[in-house]
């Protein structure tokens, strides 16, 4: 079964590590996990909650769940015709994530005008904000390749969580980095793709 699951980018960051095959553990006060059973609904959440959040970034993301198991679970309508979601114990998640067939997937984002992302700490993109980091590139990019090859492989995090936004913003010289960047991570990271056309 298909499912979609906007998330903030704390939550983004987490799915990540894990090698974009699982969900992180819900906090206390989080007792259900609710994955929903379509796009639109997914894209309607990240737009109208993620983004307007502090973290100003709403991601849409996709993954399979084996069917026998996501049967298990009742589906809730909590709205519209098209607001149907999958409820998940908190206590049940774990194995929930057993079930996810393959990786999950960036199909979508929206960010708010005050989204800064992830502060890398290491090499020349360190305490940059996500707009000053593309910035950054486009002028590394311009006189070394070692080093832009480096800079994006070392802070991969960041460029991770914010390629989507890259590609929604970039102006000048910027998509043509945009692209050398998708160049460098699918040679260094070929297992976990970019966003696939987020917009």
């Amino acid at each position: 079964m298909r499912l979609y699951r906007p998330v903030g980018l704390a939550e983004l960051l987490l799915i990540y590590r894990s090698g974009m095959r699982r969900f992180p553990p819900r906090l206390p006060e989080q007792p259900i996990f609710y994955p929903v059973l379509n796009e639109p609904y997914a894209r309607q959440i990240s737009r109208d909650w993620n983004a307007k959040s502090p973290e100003g970034a709403g991601y849409v993301t996709a993954f399979d769940v084996e069917e026998a198991h996501a049967a298990s679970f009742e589906v809730q309508q909590v709205g519209a015709r098209m607001h149907q979601e999958l409820w998940v114990l908190a206590e049940a998640l774990d194995a929930f994530n057993d079930h996810i067939q393959g990786r999950i997937r960036v199909i979508a984002a929206d960010f708010g005008p005050h989204f800064t992302g992830r502060i890398p700490e290491a090499f020349s993109l360190r305490g940059q904000n996500a707009r000053t980091q593309l910035k950054t590139l486009i002028g590394i990019h311009g006189y070394n390749g070692m080093d832009f090859h480096g800079e994006v492989t070392a802070n991969h995090e960041a460029v991770f969580a914010h390629f989507p936004y890259w590609e929604q913003t970039a102006t000048g010289n910027g998509p043509q980095v945009v692209e050398a960047i998708r160049e460098v991570w699918s040679g260094a990271f070929p297992e976990i793709p970019l966003g696939e056309a987020c917009g």
